[in-house]
């Protein structure tokens, strides 16, 4: 007799042999997506601040701004990134075909809802936009709990991300603090690079020097100290996010910096710098403890402006973050070799010299109109070339043949 476990595996087999390449895992869709929309999003961001565009939605420019990088471009990529590696934690065959193409829809209606919010109203385009990432938290939960793993948390982390969104919808009807929606979700996804990035970092660090024959002070699995410094930094950003203006949330935000520099340390991060897909791991995780340390400045010194501190965290770190695990995701789940080539180099750099300039700009240390335009062509490039160079593998069959 064929069970219903037989069935299901069955169906999913189809659905992938029928499925275009495009729609064979959640990292293709989403990660193409998601990299067009930051480049988009950013080029209409820019525009509108020429006084070129006015935007049709509800959302004031800004915040407009804040919600679609956050909601739309990071929240895409961080489906991608679940969608791909749910099934390595629990070894079913991922989500594909008809069912990947209806969240990608539900993406892509929640980003043209959100757009043109100010003629459909808001609570028609929260619905489509919050839906989207409770029905994909929904699905990502049915998988995780079917398997029994253990990573039900970061699932419940995409739902919160959910709730954020709901918050940032509701501040947009002035029914809450107009801050309150955003800064749940930086803090959502700094606390997810922690945990994350916490894993990923030190064991591909590992795995790359246990490779050239290092057999000495090569760093270990995450541990207590590595828990005490994931619920330090959760802490401080929760204190920040509630109050906004509190001179503790300062001093925990600054020691919570120097916790994760600490954590970043004991990575050896230097001694991997011959390889750029570990080394740009390094650098992307680096952003966190600048950011938290200049968020926690900016409470204490006047002179250090809020902006460069939350684009150390999200220009900085969400994006230097994504673009390395793209990067390296799209080569290994499409049959290709783990090489950095030269593109690929070229775009941390420019995503690094994008951030760079974004955060010191604010500060003074380089003239501030010059250098945040040539931020938003170096940050935008890299992902144009993202886009260029990666994009055909994300449509492409994989390249050792296999399903």
């Amino acid at each position: 007799m064929v069970t219903r476990g037989e069935k299901m595996l069955a169906l999913r087999r189809s659905r992938m042999a029928a499925a275009p390449a495009f729609l064979r895992g959640g990292f293709r869709p989403f990660f193409f997506s998601g990299a067009a929309w930051a480049v988009i999003a950013l080029a209409l961001w820019l525009t509108t601040l020429a006084g070129a565009i006015v935007l049709p939605s509800a959302f004031d420019p800004l915040a407009w701004h804040r919600h679609e990088m956050l909601f739309g471009f990071v929240g895409a990529i961080i489906a991608g990134f679940l969608l791909t590696a749910i099934p390595n934690w629990t070894g079913r065959l991922p989500i594909a075909g008809p069912p990947l193409a209806g969240l990608l829809g539900l993406w892509l209606a929640a980003r043209a809802a959100v757009f043109f919010s100010g003629t459909i109203g808001l609570p028609a385009a929260a619905v489509l936009d919050v839906g989207f990432y409770f029905v994909l938290a929904g699905v990502a939960a049915r998988e995780v709990i079917a398997a029994g793993n253990r990573n039900i948390p970061v699932v419940g982390l995409v739902g919160l991300f959910g709730i954020a969104n709901a918050i940032d919808h509701l501040a947009m009807a002035g029914l809450v603090d107009p801050g309150l929606g955003w800064r749940s979700a930086t803090t959502l996804i700094i606390v997810m690079i922690s945990l994350i990035g916490g894993r990923i970092v030190p064991s591909f660090t590992r795995n790359w020097l246990a490779k050239k024959g290092v057999k000495h002070r090569l760093p270990g699995q995450p541990g207590r100290f590595d828990i005490f410094v994931v619920a330090a930094t959760a802490v401080a950003m929760i204190v920040w996010t509630v109050l906004p203006q509190a001179v503790v949330a300062g001093v925990l935000l600054i020691a919570a910096a120097l916790l994760q520099a600490v954590r970043m340390s004991r990575w050896g991060g230097l001694r991997a710098a011959r390889d750029p897909f570990v080394f740009v791991l390094h650098m992307g995780y680096a952003w966190v403890p600048i950011g938290l340390a200049l968020l926690g400045g900016s409470l204490l010194v006047v002179a250090i402006p809020p902006s460069a501190a939350i684009h150390a965290l999200t220009a900085g770190a969400m994006a230097t973050m994504i673009l390395a695990v793209m990067t390296r995701s799209t080569l290994g789940h499409t049959g290709r070799e783990l090489k950095a080539d030269a593109p690929t180099v070229l775009i941390y750099l420019l995503v690094t010299a994008g951030a760079v300039l974004r955060v010191t700009s604010p500060l003074g240390l380089v003239d501030y109109t010059a250098g945040m335009e040539v931020a938003a062509i170096f940050w935008g490039g890299a992902f144009v070339l993202f886009l260029g160079v990666y994009g055909p593998m994300l449509f492409a069959p994989r390249a050792d043949g296999k399903l």
